[in-house]
């Protein structure tokens, strides 16, 4: 990694600054990080700009985001890449570990995290995904490593915490974000009175599936905490973030099962902050309203991109009316893990809904 360094006087004017500024972006380098210091002619004292910092800020997220359209491609094609995140937040030092990292929203905590200087530990069940994305996070000259572990297998996350240790150290935040839906726990018909032959009622819903579904959100909840937090009562310090969902406000139709572990993921939090409240522990939850995802994309929109009935009903029933988007639960994951700005926030289950909540329909 090529470390370049540039100095502007405050003397120069504005437009030599960004001139400057602007050539430093036009290098060729695979990767790099610019360190600009402002040396103020009348002391001795060199000087960070706030204004200069939030410009260069932009530019480079800006510059990554021209080019770097398609995430996808190998890393070796990669160039250095800086989210744009919502809160200047430092984590350097710290051992976050994220369990279902793979999936929409905790890829974007990982390296958000990782960008704030995390040592982040991203943990799933695939490991080729797992790995995939522990590479390429290094590759943008970040840590993170990746672990495969099923957060139903206690015996698994004890073996991935052994080698966590090793790696990284202790566990300072635990974000759960294993979990997920069962289309065998779901109807096909909203109204019981609206069945139509063939469709899959609540009568039919398999118990099994049902099972499966709450193990999945609430035992692949409990069972990381049972784990990692022994690392935080040691400390006596500690952060956990666990993702609940708009079902645990109000049950949406069709899903029962998942509305339930949900609630359940709320009413556990708020528990966990209560019960390691002496223990220097912080336990809170954000309730992502509704993402475009490639598993539910098919629910939301026609084959044309209109919005489905569904989508129509969602649409209508949040205020600013549209969906949110993965990166919109940055800012109140970051907020909710700094002990700085939350370190009285206990027991929380904030919305990340763009109002959906809040809205009673009239």
């Amino acid at each position: 990694m090529s470390i370049q360094f540039f100095s502007l006087r405050l003397e120069e004017s504005p437009k030599a600054i960004l001139t400057a500024i602007n050539a430093i972006f036009m290098t060729k380098s695979a990767f790099f990080i610019v360190i600009i210091r402002v040396i103020l002619i009348a002391s001795n004292k060199t000087l960070i700009c706030k204004e200069l910092y939030d410009l260069l800020y932009k530019m480079v997220a800006l510059r990554e985001q021209a080019l770097h359209k398609k995430r996808n491609c190998s890393t070796n094609e990669r160039d250095f890449i800086m989210m744009n995140l919502p809160l200047n937040v430092d984590f350097s030092g710290k051992v976050v570990v994220i369990t279902g990292a793979t999936g929409q929203i905790c890829s974007a905590m990982v390296r958000a995290f990782a960008q704030c200087g995390a040592k982040v530990a991203a943990m799933g069940r695939n490991e080729a995904a797992v790995k995939k994305l522990a590479d390429e996070v290094k590759a943008d000259g970040f840590i993170c490593e990746g672990y495969t572990a099923n957060v139903l297998d206690k015996e698994a996350l004890e073996a991935a915490h052994q080698q966590i240790l090793a790696d990284l150290g202790p566990c300072d935040i635990l974000v759960n974000g294993a979990g997920g839906n069962n289309p065998r726990a779901t109807t096909d018909n909203e109204y019981h009175h609206e069945a139509w032959e063939g469709c899959q009622t609540f009568f039919d819903l398999e118990p099994d599936a049902v099972d499966s579904l709450f193990k999945l959100n609430v035992q692949g909840t409990l069972l990381p905490v049972q784990v990692f937090a022994k690392d935080m009562v040691e400390k006596q310090s500690g952060c956990i973030l666990n993702i609940s969902s708009m079902n645990a406000f109000i049950p949406l139709t069709k899903i029962p099962a998942y509305s339930g572990a949900k609630a359940a993921i709320s009413n556990f939090t708020k528990w966990l902050a209560t019960h390691f409240a002496g223990s220097g522990i912080r336990c809170n939850a954000i309730a992502p309203g509704f993402l475009i995802s490639a598993q539910n994309k098919a629910l939301l929109f026609n084959e044309d991109g209109t919005p489905t009935a569904r989508s129509t009903k969602i649409l209508n029933g949040t205020p600013s009316h549209r969906f949110v988007e993965a990166e919109e639960m940055l800012g109140a994951t970051l907020f909710l893990c700094n002990d700085k700005s939350a370190s009285a926030i206990t027991g929380v289950i904030l919305p990340v809904d763009a109002g959906f909540s809040a809205y009673s329909g009239v």
